[in-house]
């Protein structure tokens, strides 16, 4: 039986001014009683959270679809206008290559123009990094990127960015989210165009975009020795095909191999699971690639090209996957080293991070005497950081666990493109000095400390799934461990009350950090616990990191084999295996 307040909602739908198509799909549903899957399309409306929409495609207020887009264009249309009065107010808008991204960014340009906001339409699919560049490139006073990141193919979604090129953040994100929650019908919505408002835009884009990527090359001599690296890239099936290996080529990498049978931009993403470079599965057309050729480095972007998985080989000559934790790590490790080389550390550079995010990062900035900022999850919060300090204090990089990067400021979200063409800059530094990539990342471990990360995800799907991660998170907070692997438990910190607890001496300290759902736990013998719910997917992430000092490169397997063991227990301690 259906729920009768959902009944009522999906009679709404049958009778109000939505096309045949949608009603169609709503009646069919009712004639072959597929109950579960009209509660879960009309249970509730699809939230446009912080960042935007995301969801799956299909008929009905919990979907995606051109009502819902709508709705949420025509609230961020009317904010943007209560923001910008006296001004023409200007937007980009960009798509990936998931099915129907190109019809959604065609909505959301109608319906911005239907406003009388003028719309720069990139004419063809594109990465969202260069979104992000476009907005300030362009003078806009916000953008929208059609995109569901690296969810499965059912999926599309829709994301928010502000006049700096970042994804909206305080107090525009609630204040938007207050706009579009009063559109409470779609026939508020305007969906008539005014055609001379919307203007198509492409390469001219992509040049000034490159131009900047490669002002971040700093080893330039290095390069050109080793310009025959051996490089295997892989775009999923996404848009990172449109630049990756032409900003490889103007760095001046002469021996790049693209996975053919991912190179073709494709919604169904045909030859993975799911389009994400932090899964194995996705990455095993590169590996092979790689073994085939004995590359020296494998490089693959998910759909919307602002995340990166790489590929190198260990000290066996095995292929191995770098997790996002350990190649953030190197990038800021390398880019330390180049910017002191370059006598261009003055005291006034900083790093950021998030707080799930490697504290190895922190070891290294430390160590050269560069400050580092901590943030929440997300982007748009490294790129807020980068907006307070802007004209007092230098931004060299970032980057996040999930394999998101960011160097320069020209962007202000996580971009694949320029972390490619780094990566591969460091793969050639490497090799110039006889090292491969993770032999100088077991150099940096040596230095520091040896830093093991790891993720768990867990899926509870639907609405009793949100209920489940609730209680999980209740029961965390109500009772926390007293030790985790055989180390005393010291320091717990809750972002959702903003507080963190010294265990030993029960002082209470507040956190600077705007609220959020997250739970840490600092052990005695410097390893962290991190429990957060996917804003975006029904999901609770656990993010683990241990740490042991690392003697020598020879200790390596050892080391590593200790640091395992230390969080498989850890994952026992707490229920979770």
């Amino acid at each position: 039986m259906i729920d009768t307040s959902i009944k009522q909602k999906i009679d709404q739908w049958l009778a109000g001014n939505y096309d045949e198509a949608t009603k169609s799909e709503i009646s069919g549903m009712l004639e072959r009683n597929e109950h579960e899957a009209l509660s879960d399309a009309f249970y509730r409306d699809l939230e446009f959270g912080t960042g935007g929409l995301r969801g799956i495609m299909g008929a009905g207020s919990n979907r995606m679809n051109r009502y819902t887009l709508g709705m949420a264009t025509q609230g961020l249309c009317n904010y943007l206008k209560q923001n910008f009065p006296d001004e023409q107010v200007k937007v980009a808008i960009a798509h990936d290559c998931r099915n129907n991204s190109d019809v959604f960014a065609r909505i959301a340009a109608e319906i911005f123009s239907a406003n009388g906001i003028k719309v720069y339409l990139f004419k063809a699919l594109r990465p969202t990094p260069e979104l992000s560049f476009a907005i300030r490139h362009l003078g806009c006073q916000s953008g929208v990127v059609v995109t569901a990141s690296h969810n499965p193919k059912e999926y599309n979604g829709y994301k928010v960015y502000w006049n700096d090129g970042a994804q909206v953040t305080a107090p525009h994100d609630k204040n938007i989210i207050g706009e579009v929650n009063k559109i409470t019908s779609i026939d508020e919505v305007k969906f008539q165009p005014n055609p001379e408002l919307i203007e198509m835009i492409g390469e001219e884009l992509d040049e000034a975009y490159m131009q900047e990527v490669l002002k971040l090359s700093i080893s330039q001599e290095a390069i050109k020795r080793q310009h025959d690296l051996k490089i295997v890239f892989s775009s999923i099936h996404g848009t990172g095909i449109t630049l990756v290996p032409e900003v490889l080529k103007r760095f001046g990498f002469t021996n790049v191999h693209v996975v053919q049978e991912q190179a073709e931009p494709n919604g169904n993403f045909p030859t993975v699971v799911y389009p994400n470079p932090e899964e194995k599965e996705a990455m095993t057309l590169a590996l092979n690639k790689a073994k085939e050729i004995d590359a020296d480095l494998v490089l693959a972007t998910d759909p919307d090209s602002d995340r990166v998985g790489i590929a190198v080989k260990n000290q066996k000559g095995e292929f191995v996957l770098l997790n996002g934790n350990q190649t953030g790590a190197l990038l800021i490790n390398y880019l330390l080293q180049a910017w002191q080389k370059a006598g261009k550390l003055t005291g006034k550079e900083f790093v950021v991070k998030t707080i799930v995010t490697t504290d190895l990062i922190k070891e290294i900035a430390d160590s050269y005497n560069v400050t580092m900022y901590e943030t929440l999850t997300g982007f748009k919060y490294i790129a807020e950081v980068i907006r307070e300090k802007e004209g007092k204090e230098v931004y060299i990089g970032g980057g996040e666990e999930s394999y998101g990067y960011m160097i320069g400021d020209f962007v202000r979200d996580k971009d694949a493109i320029s972390a490619c063409a780094l990566i591969a800059e460091i793969a050639a530094v490497a090799k110039d000095n006889g090292q491969s990539l993770f032999e100088m990342m077991v150099s940096m471990y040596e230095k520091y400390n040896f830093y093991k990360e790891e993720l768990l995800s867990i899926t509870k799907k639907g609405q009793r799934g949100a209920e489940e991660i609730q209680q999980m998170m209740a029961d965390m907070r109500s009772n926390p461990p007293k030790q985790i692997a055989g180390s005393d438990v010291v320091e717990v910190r809750d972002y959702k009350m903003s507080t963190r607890k010294l265990i030993m001496t029960g002082e209470e300290h507040k956190l600077t950090l705007e609220s959020s759902n997250v739970l840490q736990y600092v052990t005695e013998d410097g390893s962290k616990i991190s429990a957060r719910p996917s804003g975006t997917e029904p999901k609770i992430k656990f993010y683990i990191s241990v740490n042991e000092p690392l003697a020598s490169a020879a200790d390596y397997d050892a080391t590593e084999q200790k640091l395992n063991q230390k969080i498989e227990q850890m994952l026992k301690d707490l229920k979770l295996k």
